[in-house]
């Protein structure tokens, strides 16, 4: 169990309004930081207040990372958690990638305004990814580590872009996201493989918008069908976007179709 309260950034709206908070869970193998280049800046604009969670043994300090293979995904749902409960309203989710799983874990016992999941971890969990990696992108795993502990190279770069970013965007751009590229606790990672052999308790019934990006090499946008019929929702799809569709150059087409949907909540 966290042996803290989680840290959960705030980004106040520019301007005030009624709109509900919005709390932003970043996925696997990066940090709160990812929101904060386009997607937070942008729902400033737009009148929601942006909180944007910390899971457990994440951050940019050496001292956040210290006990990291110690959390799990319940770990990461007792942070959720407990942010919600701390916010003044029942916010929004917005999730992304792992942070899905983890808003799903969430919402079998606990309540939100609704969930927007972005990439998400399909209910068949990651062994497919896994899998279908090592055939066909086995350099992915030689050049993960150097990705995470920053001694990229070029070769690193070129790999990570092609798995994680649109085909339009440049691997040399990519360099500036590097920071938001930290390691994933190996005990998290282990459970996502084995997601489809844990029953649901339940699920919460708000509204629901599953979204992704059509050149997503992580989990393609054909397996967003599956996230969408459990929870009846609305899908999608981001053309030429890859898995980190909020920093590709297709992200004002996301965040637009996001803000849409979360005026149709009122």
């Amino acid at each position: 169990m966290p042996a803290k309260p989680p840290v959960i950034h705030h980004h106040p709206a520019h301007q005030p309004s009624t709109q509900p908070p919005l709390l932003f869970i970043h996925g696997g193998y990066s940090n709160a930081a990812l929101w904060g280049v386009r997607f937070i800046p942008y729902f400033q604009d737009q009148g929601y207040d942006c909180y944007a969670l910390e899971l457990s043994g994440h951050g940019s300090r050496p001292a956040d990372r210290a006990h990291l293979d110690d959390f799990g995904l319940d770990d990461y749902v007792t942070d959720l958690a407990a942010a919600v409960a701390s916010l003044p309203a029942a916010p929004v989710l917005i999730a992304h990638s792992m942070g899905c799983l983890v808003s799903q874990r969430f919402l079998e016992r606990g309540v939100a305004r609704a969930v927007a999941f972005l990439a998400p971890v399909p209910p068949t969990g990651t062994a497919g990814t896994v899998s279908r990696f090592a055939l066909t992108m086995p350099d992915f795993f030689a050049e993960l580590p150097n990705a995470v502990n920053g001694t990229a190279s070029e070769k690193t770069m070129r790999t990570m872009a092609s798995v994680y970013f649109s085909p339009s965007m440049a691997p040399k751009e990519t360099v500036q996201y590097l920071p938001l590229i930290q390691p994933e606790s190996e005990k998290a990672v282990a459970e996502m493989l084995t997601a489809p052999l844990r029953i649901a308790r339940g699920r919460a019934r708000i509204p629901a918008l599953v979204m992704g990006g059509s050149a997503d090499q992580v989990f393609p946008a054909s397996m967003l069908f599956f996230t969408a019929a459990s929870w009846n929702a609305k899908t999608q799809i981001i053309e030429g976007a890859g898995h980190m569709l909020m920093l590709d150059p297709q992200w004002p087409e996301a965040a637009g179709k996001l803000e849409a949907w979360l005026e149709s909540l009122a």
